[in-house]
Formats: C-alpha cells, sequence, structure tokens
C-alpha cells in the first residue's frame, strides 16, 4: 500500500483525508490497514508515534458506515458497533478527538467512556444509540455489571496501547470484554512493545490474528539524537543549567523517577527562573490536566514528570526529553523517549547519566538506530 487511494474507503472518508492532509500511509497504516479494511484481525507492533491511531480509525468508520448506508444503522441505546480500549482518561480523550476529526463529513456518533469522570457524565455519554466507543477498561466492565452498555452488537474491537495495561486484572478484564462481544467481531490490537501479558492477550484472544511488526521496532527513530551527559559528583544541577541556556525548538519534558524527584527538580527551575509545571500521581487530575494544557498548548516550555507522561500522550511540539534520573526498565526509557521524534519529526533526548545507569546504558546502545 503506497497511497491511501489503494485502499477500499467510502467517498467520504477519501475526501476527509485529503482535507486533512494525509497522503502518504505511515508503515505500521501501510502495512495493517488493507488487513483491517478487509475485515482480518491483526495485531500490530510499531513505535509510538507512527499513526496507530489512523490506523484502525478508518477501518472502523469505513466499517460502521457502510453498515449504515446498507440499511443497517444502529437504533439500540447504548448498544455500539466498535469499541476502543485505551489504558487512560488522557489517551482516550486523544483517540475521541481523531475519530471526530475524521466524521465532519462521515457522519458517526463517537462516545466516550473513561476513568477519572463523574459516572452520572459517562451515564449520559453513552444513552442513546451511537456507533463508536472509546472506554477505559474499568469504565466498561462497571457498565457492563449495571446493565447500562451492552456489546452484544459490536463489530470491530480493539485494544491500543496494550502494553500500558499491564495491571494483574488485565488479562481477566480483556477476556471478559472480548467475551461480551459476538465470536465473529473483528479485532485489532495495537502496541510499542510485547511484554508477556501482551504476549499472552494475543495467544488467547486473537488465535487467528496477524501480527504486524514494523521494521526495526527494536530500536530507536532515527530522527531521535541522544545525547549523554555524565553527573559528576551527584551533581546534576549544572548540567541541568547548561541545557535550559540552549535555544530549542519545540518544549521540553524532564523526567524524574519519583514524586519527591520531580518536586526537587520543579525547585530548582526555579531557582534558574525557568517557568515549568509538573505532571505525576497524587496531584488534583483537574490540575494535572491543566498543567498538560498548557504545556501543549505552548503557554511553557518545560513539563517536569514521572512515568505517568511517558505513556500515551502525544504532545506535538516536543523537541526534547531529558532524562533527569533514569529509569531502571529498558522499556519506561523506550516510552520516555516516544515523547519526541514523533512522526518523523526531529527530537534530542539528554540522559543524565551516573555509575548506576550502567546496565541501563548497555541496553539503549543496543538499541540506538542506525542506517541500515
Amino acid at each position: 500500500m503506497r497511497s491511501f487511494d489503494d485502499i477500499d474507503l467510502i467517498l467520504t472518508l477519501r475526501e476527509t483525508l485529503v482535507q486533512l492532509g494525509y497522503t502518504k500511509p505511515t508503515e505500521i497504516q501501510a502495512k495493517t490497514l488493507p488487513m483491517l479494511i478487509d475485515g482480518k484481525s491483526v495485531a500490530g507492533v510499531a513505535q509510538t508515534g507512527s499513526g496507530k491511531t489512523l490506523a484502525y480509525a478508518l477501518p472502523i468508520l469505513n466499517l460502521v458506515k457502510s453498515l449504515e448506508l446498507a440499511k443497517d444503522p444502529v437504533t439500540e441505546e447504548g448498544t455500539p458497533r466498535a469499541v476502543v480500549v485505551v489504558p487512560s482518561r488522557d489517551l482516550g480523550e486523544q483517540v475521541a478527538k481523531v475519530f471526530k476529526q475524521l466524521t465532519h463529513t462521515t457522519r458517526v456518533r463517537v462516545r466516550t467512556l473513561l476513568g477519572g469522570i463523574a459516572s452520572e457524565v459517562g451515564k449520559r455519554n453513552v444513552a442513546g444509540p451511537f456507533e463508536v466507543l472509546v472506554a477505559t477498561p474499568g469504565r466498561i466492565t462497571q457498565f457492563l455489571d449495571r446493565r447500562l452498555l451492552s456489546l452484544s452488537d459490536v463489530r470491530f474491537l480493539v485494544f491500543d496501547e496494550a502494553d500500558q495495561m499491564l495491571d494483574d486484572g488485565f488479562l481477566k478484564t480483556a477476556k471478559r470484554i472480548s467475551h461480551e462481544c459476538p465470536e465473529d467481531r473483528q479485532l485489532a490490537l495495537f502496541s510499542a512493545t510485547v511484554p508477556p501479558t501482551v504476549q499472552e492477550l494475543i495467544n488467547q484472544l486473537f488465535g487467528e490474528a496477524k501480527v504486524v511488526r514494523a521494521a526495526h521496532t527494536d530500536r530507536l527513530v532515527a530522527t531521535l539524537v541522544t545525547d549523554n551527559r555524565q553527573v559528576v559528583n551527584g551533581k546534576r544541577l549544572p548540567l541541568l543549567e547548561k541545557l535550559v541556556k540552549e535555544k530549542l525548538e519545540g518544549g521540553t519534558i524532564i523526567f524524574a523517577n519519583t514524586r519527591d524527584q520531580v518536586d526537587a527538580v520543579m525547585e530548582e527551575m526555579t531557582k534558574l527562573g525557568q517557568t515549568c509545571l509538573a505532571y505525576r500521581g497524587e496531584m488534583e487530575k483537574v490540575e494535572r490536566r491543566k498543567n498538560l494544557k498548557a504545556f501543549r498548548d505552548g503557554q511553557v516550555d518545560y513539563l517536569v514528570a514521572t512515568d505517568l507522561a511517558a505513556r500515551g500522550l502525544d504532545v506535538a511540539h516536543v523537541g526534547r526529553v531529558i532524562n533527569y534520573h533514569l529509569p531502571r526498565e529498558l522499556d519506561n526509557y523506550r516510552h520516555r523517549v516516544g515523547r519526541t521524534a514523533r512522526a518523523g519529526r526531529s527530537g534530542v533526548v539528554v540522559n543524565f547519566v551516573t555509575e548506576r545507569d550502567a546496565p541501563l546504558m548497555k541496553k539503549i546502545e543496543n538499541l540506538d538506530s542506525d542506517d541500515e
């Protein structure tokens, strides 16, 4: 597939893609779209920022609109034709936004059912007939238990960013959601990595699915520049001071491992005369979302965060990631650096390195991208 014209999309979707400036599919789109449009189940593995949302949004909209045009519309309340399961409210809102961009002409009703939003709001969201539901796992099971939602007419089920849903109950929840759908529903799973839990989900639910990997999913993207800076005598502040003096296009996310470390970095940035905002656990969700919006809108240049911000957040203008404290696990590192150099754009990751980081640095060296 070299062009979106190579797949069988309804006319209004083709026109919308042109209006939105989508001309050439990304690698994961080119590899998965033909199969998904053809009704096959697919598990796709690709780096963050590779266009995975569009890879399943187009087939979903194409399917549900085609059914409507064939005089088979949705008429039952709270009974969607397609469900997208996402790990977090933030990602759910991003996914819903992509769907809504695609449905200005192709009129399809997209609703959300997300954790962190009052249950009464969720109840209103799923009232009446609609075609597409974007939801977090806990909210889906809660509404299934309360009989406020039915998956009996689902034709297309997606698990997005599956490697972010790794708590102990996820596999059980995913199986329940899948089993609430008709047996012949189409399945899709997208993930940046395939840890054991995700592999088990693929094995159990996607036995007939084709597993598609974008090239070099085990490498860092070629547009990412890595800058390792040695921490001397435990002093990180001089390194940070040099970095904030450098002119840079786009915002910077500074990662630390704990809440206390985030707060300490915030204090140091204040000493350096820099305005920054925090994004971490144990903050009020309203404050966290407000801070993220301010950063996303370019009101501040620095966001200081824990790994809570490393997964799933898509901020278009992040030009640099600073690992003030490197994570312990390679997967967390990959997700952090995935906040920059997205969708073909360039980006920089600066790592503050201590002797204790030697094992991780060895693994990172093996990830470094090169031209082959």
